[in-house]
């Protein structure tokens, strides 16, 4: 359990890498470089079974779903439960990307069991890997997930490695796992890029302040590969991410990316879908409200083109008949059991 703790929000803006990676460095892959870059794709690509997503090949509005597994250690990818959740979706036409982060213990349906299966978002992930994650997700927010990119919590020390370390300001003295980072100044290896991300109790804004650490580790990684010494690096980036790194998302779609959505990542905004506290038979989770669900269902649906439509899936309907959880600001007592039963009498589904 502690171990999961530390990793738990490691990849809350690490994921964003990926689609750097693939948006930045596959557009300066050339020569050898190629060759060896498809060998690497080869072995992160991984399909569940469906048909192959063409959005990006057509230059349409497309969404990603990122997902940051729990499993650092022992290099799993396939199993463990994603404790980072993010959609991001781009459009090429407006030239925006939006980066949605949905907390780990959001309660939601499991899509894709033989039986109703209401529980922890980031258990989809370890049920039914890719899948069943995408489409649990698409049904909480009721829009299209049309890729996903899994990344092991092992990576981040990887990642900073392999483009030759990182330089950060720190604004206080950090120290994690027997490793300092004083204030001020610093150039960290990957070891102590990944202290310095997992930080949170020492720091006076907590949670907060260890989400822009993250994000100071990931921009100075997206600079780096930016440049032009950043592209040659790309291949050992890659070579390095592979035990890390699965997604669906196509060498030949890569390259699509870096010629078609490049100016995406000059708009970048990042939100949360805001939640509400509940204790659930004795576990904690975080519930959306109706109401946040519909907002953010309509934002996501516009910046994938697509007209907006009325929310209705298991969280709404629990949610109707909790009326009181939502009602006192100051409860935590969220119904599933005795509000399942009633629905179910009550109603055909």
């Amino acid at each position: 359990m502690n171990r999961n703790k530390k990793h738990k929000h490691l990849g809350l803006k690490i994921t964003l890498i990926i689609v750097a990676l693939l948006i930045i460095g596959v557009g300066g892959v050339f020569g050898m470089m190629w060759h060896q870059t498809r060998s690497t794709f080869n072995k992160i690509y991984d399909t569940d079974g469906t048909a192959h997503n063409t959005a990006i090949k057509k230059k349409k509005p497309f969404s990603i779903l990122l997902l940051g597994a729990d499993t650092g250690a022992d290099g799993r990818i396939s199993r463990g439960n994603s404790d980072t959740i993010m959609v991001v979706t781009l459009n090429p036409n407006t030239k925006k990307t939006v980066i949605y982060s949905i907390a780990r213990d959001t309660l939601a349906e499991m899509v894709g069991t033989k039986s109703l299966n209401v529980q922890k978002l980031n258990a989809a992930y370890n049920i039914g890997e890719s899948k069943m994650a995408k489409a649990s997700v698409s049904k909480l927010l009721n829009v299209p997930i049309n890729y996903y990119a899994a990344i092991n919590m092992g990576g981040l020390e990887k990642i900073v490695n392999a483009v030759g370390g990182v330089t950060v300001n720190a604004s206080m003295d950090v120290t994690f796992d027997g490793i300092t980072i004083p204030k001020g100044k610093h150039h960290l290896n990957g070891k102590q890029a990944l202290a310095y991300s997992r930080m949170r109790y020492q720091d006076p804004r907590g949670d907060y302040g260890r989400q822009l650490r993250q994000q100071e580790v990931m921009m100075a990684v997206v600079k780096k590969l930016a440049t032009p010494s950043g592209i040659t690096k790309y291949g050992d980036m890659m070579e390095s991410l592979e035990p890390y790194l699965r997604t669906d998302i196509t060498l030949n779609d890569a390259v699509k990316l870096a010629t078609n959505y490049r100016s995406n990542m000059d708009n970048v905004s990042s939100k949360q879908l805001k939640e509400k506290s509940a204790t659930i038979n004795g576990s904690s989770y975080q519930v959306p409200s109706t109401k946040i669900l519909q907002h953010t269902s309509n934002e996501l649906r516009q910046q994938l083109g697509l007209s907006k439509e009325k929310l209705d899936n298991q969280n709404t309907r629990l949610n109707a008949l909790n009326e009181a959880f939502f009602n006192d600001e100051n409860s935590q007592n969220y119904d599933t059991n005795g509000a399942v039963t009633q629905y179910y009498t009550n109603n055909t589904y």
